[in-house]
């Protein structure tokens, strides 16, 4: 069949935009509020309805189903309804939001299964706000909502964390007599928890007629998301009954509260009443273990997972390599991640930093090598000799942002400068990552390591005023210095960051400077003092200035991050 792209693909149709609803009777069925057309495939050309069907099944991409509907338009039977619907929840399936609304355009009269299926892929989508502007338009239209609508519209305006949306959508649900459906009343605890709207969240759960165990489960999130870890376990504590994702929301609750202790103690409390766990459990408690320097423990837990014949996953082998560099037992980690068929970036990230951070740094510069080295040959073949072909790569290791802060990381602490300029501008041009305040200061710190410190002044001075990363990121990025900073103390850094501020003392991101070398330093009054002084001075608002708790180095936030969103599916309380 001949290729047919998304906007030729229309160009054989004649339909209009989508008209209003039709006032009719609405159906039986819990999705439409129209009745659908009677098919009859063993009457109207049942082969080719046949045929048409598994090729529908059959398709694996968004670009055979491209193909697939421009069969439908030319055969004729994109017309029926039937064949509409398929198409368009085959196209929201694949997450395609774009090329799902362009379908959607070209039905003639959506029902509400189609206006469902599109507010469903916008929830999913970066824009999921827009779920709650094809609400009210289509209501307007005569749209006639069920559950199914409103479940999707909790899900956007939670995923968007807009209290005032989901307000509205639970008035709508309510005069439309659906909000005392169960799962709609779980999936409103879940919004309100995350639109830190936490009092609403509990009316709700209070006023359900009956309440099971997701909703025992929304409530106690809810409680955690708005940082109220003492309700949240108090509830926890008279749930009725309670499965392995009440004990891992409350572990992972306290590992992202910064307690690993009381959540390594959950876990050992978990054990001991019969649960054993599934990898999302394995993942956080090891990860409590590399938060907290816990060896032993992290040992024991490696132990019962063998004992418990547990089936080691990519996230689970991800987080006992980060465990035991963390623990400063890299050989043991390398000996991991040795064995492993099968590794990710996040794997690749956390042996990387491993070594260069608690080990030999020259081992983590040869991993980086290891890691890279097909991607480099693949560039040489492409005859590019500046920038990587990424869309050649895509089904290898690409290198991340978090990959160059372990490979910079390696070079300050060997003091390896010819390195790290080769590596940092190997990282803009042929890798495509755009440096932040971490690579900048990595460097910084290579050129201090061998005595060069005006060149490591001039580093700071010329980091690009733009660079949104340097203030929405520094959080992140901060925590590197409490490994990697200047000969092991921050007053070098402090001097550099003086000296900046005062040959430009209108300069903000030199107060920033400022600012994260006393972060890392634990010194908080001073942090405090300079956030103060730049508010009198009006230097510009400090937006990634949130500090938290600072003591790990930037690993422990993204490999943690990654590791926990990548197992989020396990996690889940609603769907």
């Amino acid at each position: 069949m001949a290729r047919i792209s998304t906007r030729l693909l229309f160009r054989f149709t004649h339909f209009p935009l989508p008209l209003p609803f039709k006032s009719v009777d609405r159906s039986s069925s819990p999705f439409s509020s129209f009745p659908e057309p009677v098919h009859s495939p063993d009457t109207t050309n049942p082969p080719r309805h046949n045929q048409s069907h598994s090729l529908l099944q059959s398709c694996q991409s968004v670009r055979e189903l491209f193909q697939f509907h421009g069969h439908l338009i030319t055969s004729g039977l994109f017309n029926d309804h039937f064949w509409a619907n398929r198409v368009l929840l085959q196209a929201s399936e694949f997450g395609d939001i774009v090329y799902t609304v362009l379908i959607f355009r070209h039905i003639k009269v959506p029902n509400t299964f189609c206006v469902n299926r599109v507010i469903k892929a916008y929830s999913l989508s970066t824009v999921p706000l827009e779920a709650v502007f094809v609400y009210f338009e289509w209501l307007g239209n005569g749209l006639r909502p069920d559950s199914y609508t409103f479940l999707s519209l909790f899900s956007a305006c939670a995923s968007f964390g807009c209290g005032a949306s989901g307000r509205k959508c639970h008035g709508q649900a309510f005069k439309n007599g659906v909000d005392s459906v169960m799962v709609l009343g779980n999936s409103l605890i879940h919004m309100y928890g995350c639109c830190k709207h936490i009092e609403l969240g509990r009316k709700v759960f209070d006023e359900m007629s009956t309440q099971d165990l997701v909703s025992w489960n929304s409530i106690v999130t809810a409680y955690a998301r708005v940082g109220d870890l003492y309700t949240a376990h108090d509830m926890f504590d008279v749930m009725p009954e309670r499965n392995v994702v009440s004990w891992n929301l409350m572990i992972s609750e306290y590992l992202r509260g910064g307690n690993p202790g009381c959540a390594m103690k959950l876990f050992r409390n978990m054990v001991n009443v019969g649960i054993r766990g599934n990898n999302t459990t394995m993942v956080n408690v090891l990860s409590a273990c590399s938060r907290s320097a816990r060896l032993n423990e992290g040992r024991s837990v490696h132990g019962f997972m063998y004992r418990a014949s547990m089936k080691f996953c990519v996230f689970i082998n991800t987080a006992l390599v980060d465990m035991y560099s963390k623990c400063h037992r890299v050989s043991v980690a390398r000996r991991v991640f040795d064995r492993l068929m099968i590794r990710n970036l996040v794997t690749w990230n956390a042996m990387i930093l491993g070594h260069s951070l608690h080990g030999n740094p020259k081992d983590g510069l040869e991993l980086f090598e290891e890691m890279v080295g097909e991607l480099r040959e693949i560039n040489e073949e492409t005859g590019n000799g500046k920038k990587f072909k990424q869309d050649e790569g895509k089904r290898k290791v690409f290198p991340d942002q978090i990959t160059f802060i372990g490979v910079l990381c390696a070079c300050a602490r060997a003091g390896l400068l010819k390195d790290a300029e080769n590596y940092f501008d190997e990282m803009i041009n042929v890798f495509l990552v755009r440096p932040n305040f971490g690579h900048y200061w990595c460097l910084a710190n290579v050129y201090v390591a061998v005595g060069l410190i005006e060149q490591a002044v001039e580093i700071l001075r010329n980091m690009p005023e733009d660079n949104e990363d340097f203030s929405s990121e520094s959080v992140v990025w901060i925590d590197l210095l409490t490994t990697c900073r200047f000969v092991g103390d921050v007053s070098l850094g402090e001097q550099i960051a003086k000296y900046l501020i005062d040959m430009e003392p209108k300069n903000d991101s030199y107060y920033r400077l400022l600012l994260n070398i006393y972060a890392v330093a634990g010194r908080w009054e001073d942090v405090s003092r300079i956030k103060l002084l730049m508010k009198e001075k009006r230097l510009g608002t400090m937006s990634g200035c949130r500090l938290v708790d600072l003591k790990e180095i930037v690993h422990s936030l993204k490999l943690g991050n990654h590791l926990q969103e990548r197992m989020k599916e396990t996690n889940t309380v609603i769907h």
